[in-house]
C-alpha cells in the first residue's frame, strides 16, 4: 500500500467525505436511546449516506473466497465489544454504551470516524471511560505533527491511559486513509515517540484509541468480525480522520454539535 500523503485538492475531497461522516454521526447520536436496535441505527446511516451521494466504506468490506464481507453500513459495538460489531436485532438498554464507527466514500475518497455514545444514564465508571478515551484521542491528534515520528501518536495514548488503569488494545489501531479506507501506515495506540516513520505534512491518518476498563486481551467471535474484551470489561473507541500539519493533526471529520433537546 502507498503512504497516504495528499495534496490540497485531495485533502479537500477528504474533508467533504468527512462532513458526510459527521452528518451520519449527528443523526445517529440523536437516535441512541433505550429501545432502539442497532439495525435501526444502521438504517439511519444508510439513508443519510444516500442523501449526500456517498456510500459506506464498510458494507461488503473484506469479502474474499470463503469469507463474507462486512454486512453493515456502520459498525455498532455495544459494551464489551471493542470493534466491528455487526448491526442487527440487539435492543439498546438504559446504561449501555455503544461505539458507532462510520466510514463514507464520496467522490473516490474516504472519511472515517468512531464515537462511543451513552445510552440514557450510564454508570460513573462508563462515563469516565468515555471521557478519558475521548481525551486520549485528542492528545494523539495533537501529537500528529510533521517532523515527529509516528510512535509519538501512540505514545500520547499510552502515556495518558495506562497510568489511569485502562487497558490499551494493542493489536488494533488506526491507519492511513485516502482513496482506500486502509492505507499505510498502521497507527498503533502505544509506542516509542522516537520510533516509526517520519510524519510529513499532508499525511492523512485515521487515529483511533481503544481503551477498556479491564485488560488488553481480546477475542474474535464466531461471526468472523466482532471483537470483544476477553474479560468482559467495557470498551470505548474514538476516532477522527486527520491530516498531519506542522502544528498537529487537523481534523477532517469534525463533530457536528447536537443541540440539547
Amino acid at each position: 500500500m502507498a503512504m497516504s500523503v495528499k495534496n490540497a485538492r485531495e485533502i479537500g475531497k477528504m474533508r467533504e467525505a468527512g462532513r458526510v461522516v459527521s452528518r451520519v454521526h449527528e443523526r445517529i447520536e440523536r437516535a441512541v436511546v433505550p429501545g432502539v436496535t442497532t439495525s435501526e441505527l444502521d438504517d439511519i446511516a444508510r439513508q443519510t449516506l444516500i442523501e449526500f451521494g456517498a456510500t459506506s466504506s464498510f458494507l461488503g468490506y473484506g469479502r474474499a473466497p470463503g469469507r463474507r464481507g462486512f454486512p453493515g453500513h456502520i459498525c455498532a459495538s455495544v459494551n464489551d465489544v471493542i470493534v466491528h460489531g455487526i448491526p442487527g436485532k440487539r435492543v439498546l438498554k438504559e446504561g449501555d454504551i455503544i461505539t458507532v464507527d462510520v466510514g463514507a466514500i464520496l467522490n473516490g475518497y474516504h472519511g472515517d470516524s468512531a464515537w462511543t455514545y451513552p445510552v440514557g444514564r450510564i454508570s460513573p465508571e462508563a462515563r469516565r471511560l468515555l471521557d478519558d478515551t475521548e481525551v486520549s484521542l485528542y492528545r494523539a491528534v495533537a501529537a500528529a505533527r510533521s517532523g515527529e515520528r509516528l510512535g509519538a501518536v501512540g505514545a500520547a495514548v499510552e502515556r495518558f491511559a495506562v497510568p489511569m488503569g485502562y487497558g490499551v488494545i494493542r493489536e488494533y489501531g488506526g491507519h492511513g486513509i485516502g482513496r482506500s479506507m486502509h492505507e499505510e501506515p498502521h497507527v498503533p495506540n502505544h509506542g516509542d515517540p522516537t520510533r516509526g516513520v517520519l510524519l510529513r505534512s499532508g499525511l492523512t491518518l485515521a487515529i483511533e484509541p481503544m481503551l477498556t476498563t479491564g485488560g488488553e486481551a481480546w477475542r474474535e467471535l464466531d461471526d468472523g468480525w466482532t471483537v470483544v474484551t476477553a474479560d468482559g470489561s467495557l470498551a470505548a473507541h474514538f476516532e477522527h480522520t486527520v491530516v498531519v500539519t506542522e502544528t498537529g493533526g487537523e481534523i477532517l471529520t469534525e463533530r457536528v454539535p447536537v443541540a440539547v433537546q
